[in-house]
């Protein structure tokens, strides 16, 4: 199976999904419509749960499952990949609720709705560099987490908490770091340097410190600021001396300067390169795409694509449309 029945196969079935109605028999007493709303979380039919516990909810906002249901609602939104309608739901429950024995479930799953609101279905099978996109997500994760393991240090949830903060600490940092570089490819040196000095002041102990310190003892080098990029250089190999910006005891720039770039590459602010020549009819924009695409295919387990032999090269336009103009 090629890369483009799955992609088919998946829209048609979130369309199935979305179109899909789920309709709450009437006649359902308060404990029918919990007990069915179980199986259904059970045999993980998310929806129809939804469908059941919200119904449970309006009907009987006064017995003694509505609470409950308030509570599992927030699951099953979470694990019906809806983000927003869970930490949603979460945040009524913990203001209707502050004193449930329960709400720092409740703190947690909205946690882990931010935690995983950048993860879906294309996340499974096309390899994405996390630390280079926004981190809006991750911050609400990680400032949700902090809640939880501030208000409620003794909860069964803590633990998992704070290891999720450490792997969402260290994704901020190297956040910071890949905006750093950027600010360095478009000759911004001031910003990047004020990047590097954020990430060693505020992400202390993760990984991207020496990266920072590197930042910085680049960026001090391009403005001529010596004694700032010498101090730089000098706690970078002493915290750091096996970075890979250092070679035999040398501090090596990532970028080139100016001097060493073409006229194009100084006039689009390096946007385009031209270090080597590009084929007729085709960008620096497409070869990322195809090479995205390739990557993304080698992930694909082999059991999933079948033994289709290819037939013939394929256009970078057939890459850029997944083949359906074929």
């Amino acid at each position: 199976m090629q890369v483009r029945h799955l992609l088919l196969i998946a829209i048609l079935a979130f369309t199935t999904a979305c179109s899909s109605k789920h309709v709450v028999d009437e006649n359902l007493s308060e404990t029918e419509l919990y007990q069915q709303a179980q199986a259904d979380l059970d045999t993980r039919n998310y929806g129809s749960a939804i469908a059941k516990l919200k119904a449970l909810e309006s009907r009987y906002p006064f017995g003694r499952y509505a609470e409950q249901a308030q509570l599992e609602l927030i699951y099953a939104y979470y694990k019906n990949v809806e983000p927003e309608a869970a930490k949603s739901s979460a945040d009524r429950f913990i203001r209707l609720h502050p004193q449930h024995p329960s709400v720092d479930y409740a703190y947690y799953l909205k946690g882990l709705a931010s935690f995983d609101q950048d993860r879906g279905l294309v996340a499974r099978f096309v390899p994405l560099d996390m630390t280079k996109r926004d981190p809006g997500a991750a911050r609400d994760s990680y400032n949700e987490f902090a809640q939880l393991t501030s208000r409620f240090p003794n909860s069964r949830y803590a633990p998992d908490a704070k290891q999720r903060m450490i792997y969402l600490r260290n994704l901020l940092a190297a956040y910071e770091v890949h905006v750093g570089q950027y600010y360095l490819t478009r000759n911004a040196y001031v910003a990047a340097a004020n990047r590097g000095r954020y990430v060693v002041e505020n992400f202390q102990e993760t990984p991207a410190v020496g990266d920072g310190l590197a930042l910085m003892v680049e960026a001090y080098q391009r403005l001529t600021l010596d004694d700032l990029a010498a101090t730089s250089l000098e706690t970078l190999k002493l915290n750091y001396p096996d970075h890979p910006s250092i070679t035999t005891g040398q501090f090596v720039p990532r970028e080139r300067g100016d001097e060493d770039r073409s006229w194009l590459a100084k006039a689009t602010l390096g946007l385009i390169e031209t270090d080597t020549p590009l084929p007729p009819g085709e960008t620096r924009a497409s070869q990322d795409v195809i090479r995205q695409y390739e990557d993304a295919e080698q992930q694909i387990p082999r059991e999933l694509m079948g033994e289709e032999p290819q037939t013939k090269k394929r256009s970078w336009f057939s890459y850029l449309t997944f083949g359906l103009f074929d």
